[in-house]
This record gives C-alpha cells, sequence and structure tokens, in this order.
C-alpha cells in the first residue's frame, strides 16, 4: 500500500491523526522538504528517503519519484509518500496517484493542512469572514506571470473572489503584482506577506499591494491579498505568545524531555532537544535493588526521590511478580515523585513542602526512630537524606535503582539560542563536560531548583531563572515570568 500523506503546513501539531498512524506502521517513507523535521520522529525504524524540491535544486525529477514509489510498494511493503502541506494542493500528489493506478498498485489520500489556510490563521488572518470576504481563491505563484501561455486568468482571476492566496510567489512578487493591478484590483488593496508560517520564527509583513514588491522578503513565504488582512490586529494570536521567538535548550533525558517541550511549545518557543543524560541500569545491575525488593515487607518506610527512581523500582517489582501491595508507607520527595507513584496505585504518606532532600528529612524527622528505611534513589546522589535519617535514629538501606550517564552529544549552534534549560545537577554537569562552560557564559540559564543553581554556580554561572517549585510546572512558570516581565 501506498500513502499519499499531508505533513500540514509547517507546525508538526498540525499533524493529522491518520497521517501520524501510517508513519508508525510505515516500512519506508518517502519526503519532501518538510517544515519540521520533528514528524520524522513518528517513524523511527522506517527507511527514509529524502526526494525533496527547493528552489532551482531538485533532489529527484517527478519521474524518477514516481518510479521510485512503485518501486518500493512491489517489494511488498507500507510506504508512506509524505508531502508538506496537502498532496493534491500544488503537491503533485494527482500525478503520483495516476503512476500508481497505471501499474496496478493500491494507494490512499491522507488529506494534510494547507499552508493556504493555516499560514494565514496563524498570522491571524481569516481567509473569509462575514460581511468581509466570502470567496477566497488560491493560486501557484510558481508560474512565470509574464510567460506567453499562462494558465492563470489573470483577467478574470484579479477581481473574481475577495480573498487572494499565492504560493510559492515570492521570485515572482512584482509579476504578479502587476497582473493584479493591471487587471482590475486596487493598488490599495491590503496585503500581507507571511515568511515560515506556523513556524516559531514566523515573520508577518502587512502591507497594500502595490507596495508589497518592497518587503524584499525571502521565501518560504506566503503572499495574501484582500481586506482580511485588515483583521491581523484583532485576531493576531500566535506571535503574541510570551515565549513566540524564543530558542530554547532542553538538555534533560531523551525518554522524559517530552513534558517540557510542549509546554514551551505551548507557550510559542521554538525547542530544541538537546539531552546530556540518559538513564541506565546501575552498576551493580540491580543486585542491591533486588535484594532489598526480596525482604520489601521488611522496610517500615520505602522513600522515593525523582519518577526515575518510581518508574525504575516498579519495572524491578514485576520482575518478582510484586506490585504496589508489597509497599509499607511511602515518601515522596515532590509532586512530580508523588504523581507518578499514584500511576501505580500509590498514595504517598509524606510530601514536603519544599522538594529538597533537607526539607524531605525534616517532614519525616517523627516518623522514622528505631525504622528500617529503604531508600530508593539514583546511584551518584548527595548523601543529605540519609545522613539525616540516621541522625533521626533511622536504620537505612541504599539501593541503587539507576544511574545517569553521558548521552551522545549533538551538534547545537549555540548562536541562536537564547535559554538552556537544566533540570537536575547531573544535566548541569554533562553539558559541560560536552560542550564546556562558554556557551552558558553568553546564553541564559534556568534552573529547576536551587540545587541545580549551586551546580551552575560552581561553575561561575549564575542562573537567570531558577524556579520556585521545585518541578517542570514550575520550571515553566518561572520561565513565563521571566520573559513576562
Amino acid at each position: 500500500m501506498v500513502y499519499l500523506a499531508g505533513a500540514g503546513a509547517g507546525d508538526s501539531g498540525l499533524l493529522t491523526l491518520k497521517a501520524r498512524e501510517v508513519l508508525e506502521r510505515a516500512d519506508v517513507v518517502i519526503y519532501d522538504r518538510l517544515a519540521d523535521d520533528e514528524i520524522l520522529k513518528f517513524c523511527p525504524n522506517a527507511k527514509k528517503i529524502y526526494v525533496g524540491k527547493e528552489a532551482g535544486k531538485h533532489t529527484l525529477k517527478q519521474e524518477e519519484i514516481n518510479r521510485l514509489l512503485v518501486d518500493e510498494a512491489r517489494e511488498n511493503k507500507n510506504v508512506v509518500r509524505l508531502k508538506g502541506g496537502d498532496p493534491f494542493v500544488f503537491g503533485r500528489g494527482g500525478e503520483e496517484a495516476i503512476y500508481l493506478r497505471e501499474n496496478n498498485l493500491p494507494f490512499e489520500i491522507i488529506p494534510g493542512v494547507t499552508s493556504a489556510i493555516a499560514v494565514p490563521a496563524y498570522a491571524g488572518i481569516p481567509v473569509t469572514h462575514r460581511g468581509v470576504a466570502t470567496s477566497f481563491a488560491v493560486v501557484t505563484g510558481h508560474e512565470a506571470p509574464n510567460k506567453p501561455e499562462s494558465t492563470i486568468n489573470w483577467t478574470k482571476l484579479a477581481t473574481a473572489v475577495d480573498t487572494l492566496i499565492f504560493l510559492m510567489g515570492i521570485a515572482n512578487l512584482p509579476q504578479i503584482v502587476e497582473k493584479l493591478i493591471e487587471n482590475g484590483r486596487a493598488p490599495e488593496t491590503p496585503a500581507a506577506l507571511i515568511r515560515w508560517g506556523t513556524k516559531n520564527n514566523q515573520e508577518v509583513f502587512v502591507t497594500t499591494l502595490a507596495k508589497a514588491p518592497d518587503a524584499k522578503i525571502l521565501p518560504p513565504a506566503i503572499f495574501v491579498v484582500g481586506e482580511v488582512v485588515n483583521l491581523r490586529e484583532q485576531l493576531k494570536w500566535f506571535d503574541t505568545k510570551i515565549l513566540f521567538g524564543k530558542k530554547i535548550l532542553v538538555t534533560r533525558a531523551r525518554a522524559q524531555a517530552s513534558k517540557l517541550s510542549s509546554a514551551l511549545k505551548n507557550l510559542g518557543a521554538e525547542v530544541v532537544e538537546c539531552p546530556t543524560i540518559k538513564i541506565v541500569a546501575p552498576s551493580d545491575n540491580y543486585s542491591a535493588a533486588d535484594a532489598a525488593i526480596k525482604n520489601l515487607r521488611g522496610f517500615d518506610w520505602i522513600i522515593f526521590t525523582s519518577a526515575n527512581g518510581v518508574e525504575n523500582f516498579f519495572k524491578r517489582l514485576k520482575v518478582y511478580g510484586l506490585d504496589a501491595r508489597a509497599l509499607n508507607k511511602v515518601a515522596a520527595i515532590g509532586s512530580a515523585t508523588a504523581e507518578k507513584l499514584l500511576n501505580f496505585g500509590i498514595i504517598v504518606d509524606v510530601v514536603p513542602k519544599d522538594f529538597v532532600a533537607e526539607s524531605l528529612a525534616e517532614s519525616l524527622k517523627d516518623f522514622v526512630a528505631d525504622k528500617k528505611i529503604l531508600l530508593a534513589r539514583a546511584e551518584v546522589a548527595r548523601e543529605v537524606l540519609p545522613d539525616a535519617l540516621k541522625s533521626f535514629g533511622a536504620e537505612v538501606t541504599i539501593a541503587p535503582i539507576y544511574k545517569t550517564a553521558p548521552e551522545i552529544p549533538a551538534q547545537i549552534n549555540f548562536n541562536s539560542v537564547d535559554l538552556i534549560t537544566f533540570t537536575s545537577s547531573s544535566t548541569v554537569e554533562n553539558f559541560v563536560a560536552t560542550y564546556g562552560v562558554a556557551p552558558l557564559k553568553k546564553i541564559l540559564a534556568a534552573a529547576i531548583g536551587p540545587i541545580t543553581a549551586q551546580t551552575l554556580k560552581n561553575f561561575g554561572v549564575m542562573p537567570a531563572v531558577v524556579a520556585k517549585e521545585f518541578t517542570i510546572g514550575g520550571l515553566v512558570d518561572a520561565i513565563k515570568n521571566h520573559y513576562g516581565k
């Protein structure tokens, strides 16, 4: 089966559920130049073939792309032909579908959100609006308006509809404007040029039809002509988000980065995931943890100091055929850890006011004398908590349930980064070990709490943002407050 699927206008969130579904089970993905490569994360195991076209540069001719689709499909594979926008809006999807039919191969069309509508919408410009515009036309701007046999009927097009949207027309913009005015469109008609629409670096130039060529804008951009452009001042929403235009680096482990990344993207930021750590098995391959699990009923309390610790601990419980019923009293260092425990059916007995080891120890002070305590934590951690518990008369067993290891470094261009986020001391230490301290001397840093902030200070870096609540939500709020000023 060959799926001719639209990838949407740019923002990866505009990908349809059906397109994501076929990408996830694709054997081969043949894709164009996409506005957001995040979409390719939905098909990590597929063979990927780039056939994109840029101005003046075609990776493959259309005939070669057609042949490639047939060759891959005949090997009994699920093939996804992924196109920007919609496959039937200047995407040559019809040609590819006809070629597949001629070769007796099955296909399905999966529409995409076209940039002709999505990009103006992200700029606060509706293509129709009651009392303003009741019709619109989508026109290719790729065709030279002055060629002898133009397929565009300029005489009728110029005044036939209320809103005109030209795609791929920046190179021909002066000629397009000339043709429209020549055929009756008023020179003072409102117009807008929108570059990198739906993306964090979106640019919107509001002008008039006659003055549009003076904007000197570079592609990729679309050109909108019509009275609806005047609605932008009332309807603009995307480029007013608090983090719009900010590029933020997330150093959290890859498996955990999505929550922070999603929150920042929802506030308008461009997010670059640059994990500096990964979560792996402890050096003793769980021998201490397994020994404790085999004697779990012998512990009065079990303490978790991170969501990672909870996740890995319950994986080991499952190995031994145990579940939440095997635990006695439970304490968690903070709300995120407590929330993770709730996912496993555990309502914690103690959560401190401040989400640090010192506060957790103080919260347990009156409950642990002569008690046996199991501390499930990272292999390398501060000794503040076990030392304090021992001073209160507790017998403490430390069970390393995971450790952090350096992640393979990514190639990062730090010149355009506005902020780097750190969610633990290990993310700071591994970042510095990989990239040095130089980027932190010129880029703002955000820390999830005072311990992480202190680690930054140890490297001579004063964080610009420190969360008051030591959670991902608290970190996002602190970043909002910083830029909200």
